[in-house]
């Protein structure tokens, strides 16, 4: 069959949906009322209508006129392009839902770092407009669950490398924050990483790509497709009463203060007076450089931040250089896809304060192997030893960031999970202080 640019076109079919995560459950809503026979197929034994790929799965979907993938199953995988050799056509349903959308309500946001603020930062000076705006994707629900309304009001939606490559239509406005190295296990290349990321710009449809003017992006401005705009101010006095810190949070609000003017045909200025105004309703996102605790003690100041979305080195070298100035023990590491911790290593050892590291997990044993001298890492089993460790290498305080440049997967079943086990830490440990004097938060 020709490839379907809406669900609409799968009315009658035998429709596949490859991978039964929160975006495969979604789908199957979806399609419960239009596929006439849904296949449903997952890597792991899940059970019920679940099949395994490795038994009887794959030939399950091979039988399907359309397959709608998961954004975990690898794009170039062998079982996914034999699919397509066989004449199945592959795609997702976040393409089939672009292609149903009014693509003049959609923003867009991708990048190594930063899409999550930025995303959050979006929908909030939306609201400050008094604008309707619904977080979406990446970060919040699948827009094409039918338990979702997006019939009306400005759907922001983040968009993962592992979703863009799947993508052949871009929504009218294509937010992007960064470009580093992230993913390689599944993308298998920095290049083919940079061109799946990107893939979402290139999309047709008439859009706006706004970007960060960043050295990585403007290398890979011949990869960049859409009505290019170049964002090259930060705002530090928006960022700052949003209560978001590093010079990679003022382009982030900057990004989203230009696109939300794009969209509603108003001035930047008109904008972030607006949030300025409103600022005290945003709520930061949990895990990006957030607070968990301050104490106070006889010795010094301890601030434990909890960056735990950090999950590649782009994002925890910005967090460093958040704190340039501070005495920090650095928790790093978890599961390991194969990413270059050369860039982090170098900043580490270099850092001009005092600096000790901290390591769990796969990844932060290869960090730790490039680290020099003083600067040599403790390796321990969890993060309850990660928090005790740290705070007995600042002798007169300073902060301790879990920022881990690693995905959590070898431990955790997602970041959430670990920055809450972070957190417990930090009250397990800090409980058995005297406080007196001090001040938590």
């Amino acid at each position: 069959m020709s490839r379907p640019t809406g669900f609409a076109d799968l009315a009658g079919r035998r429709v596949g949906v490859f991978g039964y995560g929160l975006e495969g459950r979604a789908a199957v809503a979806r399609l419960r009322n239009v596929a006439q026979t849904l296949v449903i197929v997952d890597d792991q034994e899940l059970g019920g209508d679940v099949l395994q790929s490795d038994h009887g799965g794959f030939d399950a979907l091979a039988t399907c006129d359309v397959v709608l993938k998961s954004p975990g199953i690898p794009r170039r995988r062998g079982d996914v392009i034999e699919l397509e050799r066989r004449g199945v056509v592959v795609t997702s349903a976040l393409n089939l839902w672009l292609g149903d959308t009014e693509r003049a309500r959609v923003v867009a946001v991708t990048g190594t770092k930063g899409k999550s603020t930025t995303t959050t930062v979006i929908e909030f000076l939306f609201h400050s407009l008094g604008e309707r705006a619904l977080r979406l994707g990446n970060i919040g629900a699948a827009p094409y669950d039918p338990d979702v309304d997006t019939s009306t009001g400005w759907l922001v939606l983040e968009v993962s490398s592992f979703q863009s490559v799947d993508l052949s239509l871009a929504p009218a406005y294509v937010v992007v924050t960064s470009l580093g190295e992230d993913h390689l296990d599944w993308h298998g290349s920095v290049e083919q990483y940079h061109e799946d990321k990107l893939a979402l710009t290139r999309a047709s449809g008439e859009h706006v790509t706004i970007l960060a003017d960043a050295p990585a992006l403007r290398d890979a401005s011949r990869g960049i497709g859409g009505d290019v705009l170049w964002v090259h101010e930060s705002d530090h006095e928006l960022a700052q009463h949003l209560g978001l810190v590093g010079s990679h949070n003022e382009m982030n609000v900057a990004l989203g203060v230009r696109a939300v003017a794009l969209a509603t045909a108003r001035s930047s200025d008109e904008v972030r007076a607006a949030g300025l105004a409103h600022a005290t309703n945003f709520v930061p996102l949990p895990g990006r450089l957030t607070l968990v605790r301050e104490v106070k003690t006889a010795s010094g100041t301890f601030r434990f931040i909890d960056d735990g979305l950090a999950t590649s080195p782009l994002p925890t070298l910005a967090a460093l250089e958040a704190f340039h100035d501070a005495p920090l023990v650095l928790i790093a590491g978890g599961f390991d896809r194969g990413v270059d911790y050369r860039e982090l290593a170098h900043a580490l050892n270099t850092r001009g304060p005092e600096t000790h590291v901290v390591v769990t997990g796969p990844a932060g044993t290869r960090l730790a192997g490039l680290l020099e001298g003083a600067r040599r890492a403790r390796a321990v089993d969890d993060l309850g030893q990660a928090v005790s460790a740290a705070v007995g290498l600042l002798a007169q305080g300073g902060v301790v960031l879990l920022s881990p440049a690693a995905p959590s997967f070898d431990r955790y079943r997602n970041w959430e999970e670990r920055s809450r086990d972070f957190a417990r830490a930090v009250d397990e440990v800090t409980e058995e202080w005297s406080l007196g004097g001090d001040s938590n938060s």
